[in-house]
């Protein structure tokens, strides 16, 4: 059973458009959920009791636990009128969502698994950027992050010098504000919402919400999902499948500061599910 950090946290569960008439099933750390709807009225339970739920981003979100607070992580750019939102459906991985976060953060793999999209040789090094426990909203920020992509966006026109922020603002809940090719004094958002099934299994659900009037629906979530795709190859070949809290259990370098901190605020919490320091994998 999961331990009361990662019991007490929002999770999203599914897109709301995906949710039949009626109901359907669905899991959360390793518990079995049902999921009702009438209408508009979407109700889920577990092992007898009706849990806590919120529709947010377009999407569906519930606890087994007490979240401190009362809602799922705000995005306020999410309620600009003018962005476009890109839901990019759901993947399901076989790794610990601990690790998909942490992957999300990286920035050095761009020029080896998104070969001349997110990156390209002889451009592989990952300049030095901030790092910070911002202990007022109990977030982990990445700041001043740049890296010289050959397509940062699907709007891009070519390579691009691109900026980049990262906001963890859960452990199973990150953000990321990047180069907007189309409006230069604001940010593309993309947001990261990891749905962990079982200490080494989960779904994300990936969602954008971008400044671009311009391109097709289908070639932005084509976009997107190319690149996660290419992601869960790594992942799941990655080993130890569940995420390293032991001190010097994986060597970081200059790059990994951001999975360094990302890591010392999930000790910090006393959050183990999905990490070698708790429970240990569940069968296939």
């Amino acid at each position: 059973m999961a331990e009361k950090a990662a019991l007490d946290q929002w999770y999203c569960i599914e897109n709301l458009a995906d949710v039949p008439q009626g109901g359907s099933g669905n899991r959360l750390l390793g518990v079995d959920l049902a999921i009702g709807r009438a209408g508009k009225l979407i109700s889920v339970s577990a092992r007898g009791r009706q849990l806590p739920v919120r529709q947010r981003y377009g999407y569906l979100w519930t606890s087994l636990g007490e979240p401190a607070a009362s809602d799922p992580p705000a995005i306020p750019e999410a309620d600009e009128s003018d962005r476009r939102y890109v839901p990019c459906g759901a993947f399901t991985v076989r790794t610990s969502g601990l690790r998909i976060v942490e992957n999300f953060l990286d920035m050095a793999h761009f020029p080896f698994v998104h070969t001349d999209i997110l990156g390209s040789e002889p451009h592989t090094e990952v300049a030095h950027y901030d790092c910070e426990i911002r202990r007022d909203v109990d977030e982990v920020w990445a700041t001043n992050c740049t890296f010289v992509q050959p397509r940062a966006a699907l709007s891009a026109g070519g390579a691009l010098k691109t900026d980049y922020m990262y906001r963890i603002a859960t452990p199973f809940v990150t953000v990321l504000y990047k180069t907007c090719p189309m409006a230069t004094d604001r940010w593309d958002v993309i947001g990261l919402f990891v749905q962990p099934l079982d200490p080494d299994r989960c779904r994300a659900h990936p969602v954008m919400f971008l400044i671009d009037d311009a391109a097709r629906l289908a070639d932005l979530i084509g976009f997107q999902q190319t690149i996660f795709l290419q992601d869960r190859i790594i992942l799941e070949n990655q080993r130890p499948v569940l995420l390293p809290l032991e001190p010097r259990a994986e060597i970081p370098t200059r790059a990994d500061a951001s999975s360094v901190a990302y890591r010392r605020w999930l000790k910090e919490k006393g959050l183990t599910y999905g990490t070698t320091l708790g429970e240990g994998a569940s069968a296939a």
